[in-house]
C-alpha cells in the first residue's frame, strides 16, 4: 500500500517541539511522522507551516509561536536566519552550550557507547570571534555588493555586519567593496562565468593586529590595479598584505592556485600557545584563536606528556599542535596531506627554533601504516581529522603501534563516536569524560577532546 503522510504542503499544524536536530532545527511529530521546523525551540508550542513533504519526514517553518521557550532570544535579524550564518542565534548562549553537550551525548548513545560528556566550554563574548572571512562579491540590483547566500540557493543577501567576524574584518570588507564600486569593477556572475571579482578574503591576527586582504578574481587582469591598491592602502593604514588570487575555474572552491602580491608582504603572523605562526593566503589556520588555545591546552594536558615521549600528530596542518607539544617531549612526527601546509609547518618550526619535530607530506592513513611498518613506537598519538573522521586503516595502524594513549580532537561528534567504537574493537576505550569546546558560537558546530587508552 502507498504510504500517505499525515501532513500536506502549505497546510498549518499546531505542534509541540520535542528536540533539536544536529542542524538546530526543531523536531515535532504528528502520528510519529517527524517535521523539521526552522526557528523553533524545545518545549515551544507553535503553528507550523509545512513547506516540503518527503517520504519519511517533512520540513516546515514557524507561522506563529503559541508558547515560547524561556531560552528564546528576541530582536534577531531575518537576514542571519535566511543565510544560515548564525543558525542558533535565536537560542540564548547558555542553552547553545547545553545543546552542543547534548549533541555529543546523542551520537554516542545512538551507537550504545558508554560515554560521559562534560559541559561545553564556552566564550565570554560569543560574537565577533572569527579571524578570517571569505565573502562573495555579486551584482545585486545593478550594484557590486558583498554579503552571503540565502540557504540552499545562489541568491545573495547584502550584509554589512556578519555578527561572528572580528569587527575589523567587517570594516575592511566594506572599505574594499566601496573602492571596487568607485572604480566600477564588475562583480562575478557565476551563472554566465563572467565578471572580475569573485570574493574578498580577509585575515586578521588576533594578537599581532596584522591584516591580509585577498581579492579573488576570475581574470588575470585586475582593472585599475594600481589605483585600487593605492586607495585600499590609504583607507586601511598599516595594511600588512594585499594580494590578488586568480581563480579562473567554474568551481565553488574559493581560492585559485596563483597569488599576485599587490602591496606589503605575502603573509601575516599571529601568536598561538605562545608561539609565532606565519599565515599565507592559502594556509589553514584555526578561525577562533581564543577557543583554539583552550582546545589545544586541553589536548596537551590530557596527553599527560613527559620529556621522554615520542608523539605523532596526524593531520598536522601548519604545525600548530605539533609545535605546541614539542617543548614537552623528546620527538614529534607530524603528517599532513597538503604540501603547502607542510612547508608552512617547517617554516613555523624554524621561526620558533624548534628542532625536535619532523613533518611529512602524505595521507595520514598511508603514513601511519608506513611508520608502523618501520617500527615507530609513539607514546602518544594525537589525531585532529576533518569532519569525515579517521580511516579504518589509520585506526588499525595506531592500535598496532600500541601507544599509551590516543588524544582525539574532533570537529564532528558523529564520526568521533563511530571511530571510538572502532578503537574499542581494537582494545582502546575512553578513559575519561569527553570535553566539548565551543569553537563556533551561534552555529551548530562543536569541537571536543577525547582520550583513549587500552583497557
Amino acid at each position: 500500500m502507498k504510504f500517505t503522510a499525515p501532513v500536506a504542503k502549505n497546510e498549518t499544524y499546531e505542534v509541540t517541539i520535542q528536540d533539536l536536530t544536529y542542524e538546530g532545527m526543531g523536531v515535532a511529530k504528528i502520528e510519529d511522522f517527524p517535521i523539521f521546523i526552522e526557528n523553533a525551540l524545545v518545549g515551544e508550542k507553535v503553528i507550523a507551516l509545512v513547506t516540503k513533504v518527503k517520504k519519511n519526514f517533512a520540513f516546515g517553518r514557524v507561522d506563529k509561536v503559541l508558547v515560547e521557550s524561556p531560552d528564546r532570544v528576541h530582536g534577531i535579524e531575518k537576514a542571519y536566519t535566511q543565510t544560515g550564518i548564525t543558525p542558533l542565534q535565536h537560542l540564548n548562549y547558555p542553552a547553545q552550550l547545553k545543546f552542543k553537550q547534548h549533541q555529543v551525548q546523542v551520537d554516542f548513545d545512538k551507537l550504545k557507547i558508554p560515554a560521559e560528556v562534560n559541559e561545553t566550554i564556552g566564550m565570554e563574548d560569543p560574537f565577533h570571534y572569527r579571524n578570517k572571512a571569505q565573502i562573495p562579491v555579486r551584482n545585486v540590483n545593478g550594484l557590486l555588493s558583498t554579503g552571503f547566500y540565502k540557504k540552499h540557493s545562489h541568491e545573495m543577501i547584502p550584509l554589512e555586519d556578519f555578527k561572528i567576524q572580528d569587527e575589523r574584518i567587517d570594516k575592511a570588507v566594506l572599505i574594499v567593496r566601496d573602492v571596487l564600486r568607485k572604480f566600477q569593477l564588475e562583480a562575478y556572475d557565476e551563472r554566465n562565468h563572467t565578471g572580475v571579482v569573485r570574493n574578498i578574503m580577509v585575515r586578521v591576527g588576533k594578537y599581532s593586529d596584522e591584516m591580509m586582504i585577498v581579492l579573488v578574481t576570475r581574470t588575470k587582469k585586475l582593472p585599475s590595479v594600481e589605483e585600487i591598491t593605492r586607495e585600499i592602502n590609504e583607507k586601511i593604514p598599516g595594511l600588512t598584505s594585499l594580494i590578488q588570487n586568480i581563480n579562473p575555474e567554474k568551481t565553488n572552491v574559493v581560492l585559485g592556485k596563483k597569488n599576485v602580491l599587490l602591496s606589503g608582504v605575502d603573509r601575516i603572523h599571529d601568536q598561538l600557545m605562545g608561539l609565532d605562526f606565519e599565515i599565507s593566503a592559502n594556509s589553514f589556520y584555526q578561525v577562533n584563536p581564543v577557543q583554539t588555545e583552550k582546545l589545544y591546552q586541553l589536548a596537551i594536558d590530557k596527553a599527560e606528556l613527559s620529556k621522554d615521549d615520542v608523539v605523532i600528530d596526524a593531520y598536522s596542518g601548519i604545525g600548530t599542535i605539533s609545535l605546541s607539544v614539542a617543548n614537552a617531549v623528546k620527538q614529534v612526527y607530524g603528517v599532513e596531506v597538503v604540501e603547502d601546509a607542510v612547508k608552512d609547518a617547517e617554516t613555523n618550526a624554524k621561526i620558533n627554533k624548534i628542532k625536535n619535530v619532523k613533518f611529512v607530506t602524505n595521507k595520514a592513513e598511508e603514513q601511519m601504516e608506513k611508520w608502523q611498518a618501520d617500527g615507530l613506537k609513539p607514546d602518544v598519538v594525537i589525531v585532529d581529522p576533518p569532519r569525515k573522521g579517521l580511516a579504518e586503516s589509520l585506526i588499525k595502524s595506531v592500535a598496532d603501534m600500541n601507544p599509551k594513549r590516543v588524544v582525539y580532537v574532533s570537529c564532528n561528534p558523529a564520526t568521533l563516536a563511530r571511530d571510538v567504537k572502532l578503537f574499542g574493537d581494537l582494545g582502546y576505550h575512553l578513559n575519561q569524560p569527553i570535553q566539548p569546546v565551543d569553537q563556533f558560537p551561534q552555529t551548530v558546530h562543536v569541537e571536543s577532546v577525547s582520550v583513549l587508552e587500552r583497557a
